[in-house]
């Protein structure tokens, strides 16, 4: 192994638990309160919701956050973050039924026999595009339940569970962060910057087609590694019980219980996206969905009483260190939220750019959305709290609105494939087993290049005019 190579292992054989990590960053923040001053925007509601004043930033009273404080806001973060806490259960509980009834089972290993295991590397492809397309179009924690059934088939493919993530976490949230519809991010800030809504969309898809499939590319070679030596899988000692095939490919088939079980699952998910889309449902009512659906496949699949209610329990048991990492990263927002310190960090990254020649500007206005990504994770969020700040003073520098907005989505949606404090990452993880101290080992190589393609991709803005 050569010098480099081995430093980069060293690198990320360095990056701690999850746990240390979050606990870590929790600290670091606790402590910012005490030196950076506290400060706040003035903010006045739009369409119900609370969006920045340009040019109002002013300082408050410091309140920064005590020993006891600290602590305290690790049981507020789980009170926040309840929605996406439960539709984690929820989505481990359908996905335990589903598999307690062997249905996802037989539907994967069906579907290998089918298609032959030496297309094994145009299904990660397809696969990675697939659930890419699912981010673009149907949302985020919207694709929760699709999680699992990525770790099922990378397992029947002789992958692991990085690579599973890799197809379904990694393609959705590239999907979802450059999607040239994405409401919460582009459609805000459309808003925000009174502009056609979703304009400039096919700078946007291309960008965001060309991220895809890098991703397909980058899964396929990972793939391709572990192949020839299965010592490099980074998925070693993760846990696989009951998403591994238990029999050969050969002897899979379909039984009339499997394919009612599938088709009640895909019946949940064409009423989740009627739902979404028509009558604005969000995270409870997905949560709901995923309720009914488990109850009708074990009700489908035979199963007794007590069966269900040992199903229940064991699906809650297995999804619960992902549901905990969800409230644990939670106190970060509560923390920011108590020590006054998001709008600081927010003004003093404009006031950086201000001197910047135009390029530079808006490659740093998109560093500066990434680092406030990871203290401000939503992105419609982050939209009402900094685009209202970086539209005017893009202006000033020299770039267009829709220049400003691709650099905010560039570095929201880019970063939130390591965003430790992203509940959703951490929930779709968390469904495929993966922790996230492996997935950054996994992630950031491809998240320098995708970033490289990004950048590229906003200097031609600025070349153009891209308006």
């Amino acid at each position: 192994m050569s010098a480099s190579n081995s430093k980069v292992t060293s690198f990320f054989s360095r990056i701690p638990h999850a746990i240390t990590m979050l606990f870590g960053i929790i600290v670091l923040v606790s402590v910012l309160t005490y030196i950076l001053p506290a400060g706040t925007y003035d903010r006045i509601v739009v369409d119900g919701r609370n969006t920045v004043v340009p040019n109002s930033y002013k300082t408050i009273p410091s309140t920064p956050i005590g020993f006891l404080d600290m602590f305290l806001a690790i049981p507020l973060g789980f009170k926040a973050a309840v929605e996406i806490i439960f539709i984690v259960l929820s989505g481990g509980i359908m996905f335990g039924f589903m598999e307690k009834s062997k249905a996802v089972e037989n539907a994967v290993g069906t579907l290998v026999k089918r298609l032959g295991l030496k297309k094994r590397n145009l299904i990660i492809i397809i696969m990675t595009f697939i659930y890419g397309l699912l981010g673009v179009a149907v949302g985020y924690e919207n694709n929760i339940a699709m999680v699992p059934i990525a770790a099922v088939l990378s397992l029947a493919l002789g992958g692991d569970l990085i690579l599973a993530a890799g197809i379904s976490v990694g393609a959705m949230t590239i999907g979802f962060g450059l999607s040239p519809i994405n409401p919460y991010t582009v459609g805000t800030g459309h808003k925000i910057a009174e502009l056609p809504m979703f304009s400039g969309a096919l700078l946007r898809s291309v960008l965001c087609f060309t991220a895809l499939v890098i991703m397909a590319i980058y899964n396929v070679k990972y793939y391709k590694k572990i192949s020839l030596n299965p010592a490099k899988s980074l998925g070693k000692g993760l846990d696989v019980s009951e998403l591994a095939l238990s029999k050969p490919v050969e002897e899979y088939g379909m039984s009339k219980k499997n394919w009612m079980v599938i088709s009640i699952f895909f019946l949940g998910l064409f009423a989740i996206l009627y739902g979404v889309f028509n009558l604005h449902w969000y995270i409870n009512e997905l949560s709901a969905v995923f309720l009914m659906v488990a109850l009708f496949c074990g009700i489908v699949s035979g199963m007794s009483a007590t069966q269900m209610s040992e199903t229940v329990l064991k699906s809650v048991a297995l999804a619960a260190p992902g549901a905990f990492m969800v409230g644990f990263a939670t106190s970060i927002k509560v923390l920011m939220e108590l020590g006054n310190i998001g709008d600081t960090i927010s003004h003093q990254l404009s006031v950086l750019l201000q001197d910047l020649p135009l390029y530079a500007s808006a490659i740093g206005m998109s560093l500066s959305q990434t680092v406030i990504n990871f203290f401000i994770p939503s992105g419609s969020g982050q939209a009402l709290a900094t685009l209202p700040v970086m539209l005017p003073l893009g202006e000033s520098l020299g770039l267009t609105r829709q220049i400003t907005i691709l650099a905010f989505q560039i570095g929201d949606g880019l970063s939130n494939l390591v965003n430790p404090t992203l509940g959703g990452l951490i929930a779709m993880l968390s469904m495929c087993r993966v922790p996230i101290d492996r997935w950054i080992r996994f992630i950031f190589p491809i998240l320098i290049s995708l970033l490289g393609i990004a950048f590229l991709a906003l200097i031609f803005a600025v070349t153009i005019n891209y308006s």
